[in-house]
């Protein structure tokens, strides 16, 4: 591994950290607020609104810019705007308004930190798909550890100290991961189309991505997902204080439970798909996913909600891992940015869907109808999706974007990556 990819891993894991604590606090914070889930909606689908608005347009323009400097302006930006909700929260003037608004320029924010990211990691490795596959298993097990499994109860218990304290913190995270963004070697910008105009390829961005049936499946299984995961976390501090008894500090040890799960998952990611190809290791994985919001629907204490959490954590935390590192070994360098964007728009842009529908199924019946509506979603679209991203499919994929010229290998010896398919 590049020492480079050292200092990005070390950047990710502090701002993860800073995320994980804002990600417990926010909805606590919204709760001192508030009860009403629709209220809640707002803020959760806010964050989320600039994939819809901008996503296509933001990749286009990763694309174009020098993505190592997007990257430490994003964080920079970010960590001044956390400024902004704990001054209002010392002069007592914070409200929904203010927490939805700071949670779409985060959101902003982290489109261009996070697509510019996805666009430099390739080039870092050199579209070696065993670094690649390597490097993603690393980065989703810092994320998951730091976001999930540290953070949240630090937020719970930072929380109890203030109302700024959380909103500090992920801005003193955001500030050290840029400075350490900034000392990442500078790599050639990608050559642009000639005369083309940022709409226009923006355009063949999205073409890419809806022509190829590997890319639009492993984009497909996210945008399904996130309705159904936006509907469960838009209720999940609700549902976790009326109906397990779960209060502030409980509420950080259960997301806990979520991450735990997250690191098993990114840590055998690789294995299931060696075992399994990785087509027919993340049909697995979603359906294990789709069951075990359906334990949590179920759960009748928090130990069992602890228990379904994990479970599906670890299906998401192999996801993340194998997903990302097939679409960056078969995606073309000018393309990534523009690709990765318009997939994880197509995720973002069904988060909003999912997060209404949680609050009004929980206004109009019951807490734990979003629940179950999460899972029949996740099982719906697993069988959906299946076929389009298959070993064959994926097998297929690798060989065509594989340099000419090179070795051919029998199946039993290509890399876990390249038996196998499917997405974040």
């Amino acid at each position: 591994m590049p020492t480079g990819f050292g200092r990005l891993w070390i950047a990710q894991t502090i701002s993860s950290l800073g995320d994980g604590v804002t990600y417990a606090a926010l909805p606590l914070l919204a709760l001192t607020l508030t009860r009403d889930p629709m209220a809640l909606a707002v803020v959760t689908a806010a964050g989320t609104l600039p994939w819809l608005l901008f996503g296509v347009l933001g990749g286009a323009l990763v694309d174009r810019w020098d993505r190592r400097r997007v990257m430490w302006v994003a964080d920079t930006a970010r960590a001044v705007l956390l400024a902004i909700p704990a001054a209002a929260a010392v002069l007592d003037v914070l409200s929904i308004g203010l927490l939805a608004a700071v949670a779409f320029l985060l959101g902003l924010g982290g489109l261009f930190f996070d697509t510019a990211t996805t666009a430099y990691l390739p080039d870092l490795l050199r579209r070696d798909p065993a670094l690649l596959e390597r490097a993603n298993s690393r980065l989703s097990g810092a994320q998951t550890a730091m976001s999930g499994f540290a953070g949240p109860p630090a937020g719970s218990a930072l929380l109890a100290l203030g109302r700024t304290v959380p909103l500090l913190g992920d801005a003193v995270s955001f500030l050290l991961s840029a400075l350490l963004v900034r000392t990442l070697p500078a790599l050639p910008r990608p050559v642009p189309e000639a005369h083309e105009s940022l709409l226009r390829q923006a355009r063949a961005g999205a073409a890419y991505v809806f022509k190829d049936r590997v890319l639009l499946g492993l984009a497909l299984r996210p945008a399904v997902g996130n309705v159904a995961f936006l509907a469960v976390e838009t209720v999940l501090a609700l549902f976790a204080h009326d109906r397990l008894g779960i209060h502030t500090y409980g509420f950080g040890l259960l997301l806990t439970a979520e991450a735990t799960g997250g690191l098993l998952g990114a840590g055998i990611a690789s294995r299931l798909g060696r075992r399994l190809g990785t087509g027919t290791a993340l049909t697995c994985t979603a359906t294990v996913e789709g069951l075990a919001v359906l334990g949590l629907a179920c759960a009748p204490n928090p130990y069992v909600a602890g228990m379904a959490l994990a479970v599906c954590g670890a299906g998401m935390g192999a996801t993340m891992v194998l997903a990302p590192s097939l679409r960056q070994a078969i995606v073309p360098a000018r393309l990534m940015g523009r690709v990765a964007a318009t997939s994880r728009m197509l995720a973002m842009c069904a988060a909003p869907v999912g997060a209404f529908l949680g609050g009004w199924l929980a206004s109009v019946y019951d807490i734990r109808t979003p629940l179950y509506a999460a899972a029949v979603l996740l099982l719906a679209m697993t069988a959906v999706t299946a076929s389009m991203t298959s070993n064959r499919r994926v097998e297929a994929a690798l060989r065509a974007a594989a340099p000419a010229g090179g070795p051919e290998r029998p199946a039993s010896e290509v890399p876990a990556l390249e038996c196998a398919t499917d997405l974040s």
